[in-house]
């Protein structure tokens, strides 16, 4: 019992506990992984329902039809389609992105790999990944550029809001300065020594 008592101790005190910013950065990277590789599944298998939104939104034709706008339009079918399959890629490489980066957390947190700095690493690109794709993408080229904004049919800025936000709070999250197993640095520096608290 005292035994089971000092490792749950020593767990909390090594930043590897339940409830730990280690875990929490885990958990916010995996559940970002689980839903951009549905996202990614669904439009595969399902590959005609958002073939259409995205062909609308490049056409622009559930818009205003602002005269002024208009010459924005993107009306052959094949860049359209181009673009959606981008998309899918995208989204795809950010999903496998996200999941290397989630084993790489549970990896640290068995206290095997070189610690959490790998896990950080990995875990940031995926999540810029979409926060490009659905900032830069969605809301700033689909919604200003394509004006999808002025759309009642083919309107994707809230779902692309959602996403922007969930991965801006696992970055946060990710990026929270804690103690946790260390690893050595490139040059085989301990990190403790130069003041890095993180991995």
């Amino acid at each position: 019992m005292a035994t089971d008592a000092g490792e749950r101790t020593k767990r909390r005190h090594e930043g590897t506990g339940i409830g730990t910013p280690a875990v929490a950065a885990a958990v916010l990277t995996g559940v970002v992984a689980l839903y951009i590789a549905l996202v990614a599944f669904g439009n595969i298998t399902d590959f005609d329902s958002n073939q259409q939104f995205v062909r609308h939104v490049l056409a622009m034709d559930t818009t205003f039809k602002d005269d002024d706008l208009m010459w924005r339009a993107v009306e052959s079918r094949a860049l359209q389609d181009a673009a959606y399959v981008a998309i899918i890629a995208w989204e795809t490489l950010a999903a496998l992105t996200l999941v290397a980066g989630t084993a790489l957390w549970i990896a640290g947190l068995r206290g095997r790999g070189d610690g959490y700095a790998r896990a950080r690493r990995v875990s940031t690109t995926g999540l810029l990944m979409l926060v490009l794709l659905f900032g830069g993408g969605f809301i700033g080229i689909g919604g200003e550029w394509f004006a999808m904004w002025q759309s009642e049919d083919w309107n994707g800025l809230d779902a692309a809001t959602r996403v922007v936000t969930l991965c801006g709070i696992a970055l946060l999250v990710v990026h929270l300065p804690f103690v946790g197993r260390r690893s050595s640095g490139a040059d085989g520096a301990d990190p403790a020594r130069s003041g890095d608290v993180d991995a």
